[in-house]
Parts: C-alpha cells; sequence; structure tokens
C-alpha cells in the first residue's frame, strides 16, 4: 500500500470515506418497536417464548470491556443511510431482510433491536493524535495519515440484536436464508426521500457460518462504488428469541491505490457477542 497518496488534502478523501462506513446507521440506545408484528400461534415453546425489552437487549449487547482492539460507537443521526427500516425501499420485497442487515435494522417483525458499531484500533496510539492538523510536523502528520491509512485497511462491523416472540426469530432467520438464495443476481435499496441515491448490489453469495448459536447464516454482497467493486460481509445468527446480524466492510478499497484483501466478520467479535448471549 502506498502511504504518499495521502496528502493533507487527501485526508478529506479519508474522511469521505470514513463517512460511507458509518452510513448505514447506528445507534446503542435500545429501541422498542411497536410496529412489529408479534407471533401469537404456534404450539410449542416458541408460543411462549418472552421477547427481550430494548433496556435488556443493551445489556447484552457487545460494547466496551467486551473485547479487546475494538472501539464501540454509535453513528450521528446525520449519518444514517435511514432512520428506521420504515423508510427502506427494496425493489424486490424478499431481499429486503438483506437490506436490513446491511443497516443495522432488524432482519424480521421485532419487539425490539439495538446496534453498535465496532471499529478496530491502535494498539499503541502515536502521540501525533492529540494533535490538530495545524500543529503537527511534516513528521507527525505523516505519522497521523499512515495511521488513518491502517484503520482504513481495517474491517468495520455493525453488529446488532433484535428480539421477538413466538416463533418471529425462527422467521427471520428464514427470511435471511431465502433472501440469500433468492437474490443471487442483487438489488437496489433506496432511503425515503433520496431517490437519487439509491444502494445497487450486483450479486449475493452464499457463505459459510460461524456456527454460533442455534442457526446462523451468511452471505456476501457484492456492489461497485466510483467504479469500483465492493465485497461486503453479513451474517444473522439465531440465540434464542433474539437474533444477532453483522454486517462488515473493509474500507482499504476508498483509498486511492485501494485493494482490497480477503476479509470477513471477524470471529472474535461473533465469539464475543455469543458469549454475552449465553
Amino acid at each position: 500500500m502506498k502511504r504518499s497518496v495521502l496528502s493533507r488534502p487527501g485526508v478529506a478523501v479519508v474522511a469521505s470515506a470514513l463517512s460511507l462506513a458509518l452510513a448505514t446507521g447506528c445507534s446503542d440506545s435500545g429501541s422498542d418497536s411497536g410496529s412489529g408484528d408479534k407471533a401469537t400461534g404456534g404450539k410449542g415453546a416458541t408460543a411462549t417464548v418472552k421477547a427481550l425489552s430494548g433496556a435488556e437487549l443493551k445489556k447484552r449487547l457487545v460494547g466496551k470491556g467486551d473485547l479487546d482492539g475494538y472501539r464501540f460507537a454509535a453513528a450521528d443521526q446525520s449519518e444514517r443511510f435511514a432512520s428506521s427500516k420504515e423508510e427502506i425501499t427494496v425493489v424486490d420485497d424478499k431481499c429486503a431482510p438483506l437490506a436490513y442487515v446491511l443497516t443495522g435494522f432488524a432482519p424480521g417483525d421485532s419487539t425490539a433491536y439495538v446496534n453498535t458499531m465496532a471499529t478496530p484500533v491502535e494498539a499503541k496510539p502515536s502521540a501525533s493524535s492529540t494533535k490538530s492538523m495545524e500543529d503537527m510536523t511534516e513528521e507527525e502528520l505523516d505519522d497521523a495519515l499512515n495511521s488513518i491509512t491502517d484503520t482504513l485497511g481495517g474491517t468495520v462491523t455493525i453488529v446488532s440484536l433484535s428480539s421477538y416472540e413466538g416463533d418471529g426469530a425462527q422467521k427471520a432467520m428464514s427470511s435471511v436464508s431465502d433472501a440469500v438464495k433468492g437474490c443471487a443476481g442483487g438489488f437496489t435499496a433506496t432511503a425515503k426521500g433520496a431517490k437519487d441515491d439509491a444502494e445497487k448490489f450486483t450479486k449475493v453469495e452464499a457463505e459459510k457460518a460461524s456456527g454460533s448459536g442455534d442457526e446462523s447464516v451468511a452471505f456476501a454482497v457484492t456492489g461497485v462504488a466510483d467504479g469500483d467493486k465492493i465485497v461486503v460481509h453479513g451474517e444473522a445468527v439465531r440465540h434464542g428469541s433474539t437474533v444477532a446480524t453483522y454486517y462488515s466492510m473493509n474500507l482499504a478499497a476508498f483509498l486511492a491505490d485501494g485493494k482490497p484483501k480477503e476479509y470477513g466478520i471477524p470471529a472474535e467479535l461473533i465469539k464475543a457477542q455469543a458469549s454475552k448471549l449465553a
């Protein structure tokens, strides 16, 4: 990776790339969804399963102190792709669960959901990280830009938890699985009021899931950004009546000479979240 491609003006380009990553939208506060359909029928254990509240989900969401080497944070409201899943329109309805996973929302008709963004961090921050650009020497600026480049080369992951009553969690998993199979040719998602900024994905492929929880399904989605192919990864894992979803994106492709390496959803992140739902 060439370090020299990032000059002082290049910082603005880096910031734009980070904004794209955050555009999926996160909120680490609980959300109780009153519009979600609750399962009321059925037999067996699923008919009596009580869904966790937003507050209960928040306690179980992976966060600070649960995994070394990551920073957990929420995106600002202004950076979200959409403020709710109801504002997202998918050309083919059966592909909607995939769009929801890629925007941090519940894939099914949940009673509550929470989410957060996990970003790899430096083990030892540089001394120049506390200075403003104007106060940096050329050497310190180069050090800071190298640090930003390394961050961009890392994998950012949106982790979301959603809860369901009855057999709602199983239905949510089925909807994701069916979407992976039925949307191989891709799909287009648009946020309310942003018809000219539709997110177009050209291919969906099934991937080997982590095997975590009671059941799991993983997939890769291919899109195009500024003429370059971008591949992102998603996975949904059911833990009883709760579904954890993961959306990972490697930002190296947004660099001037970016050549994305092979990557996937960090296994340690899935393990850390699973332990909090055990």
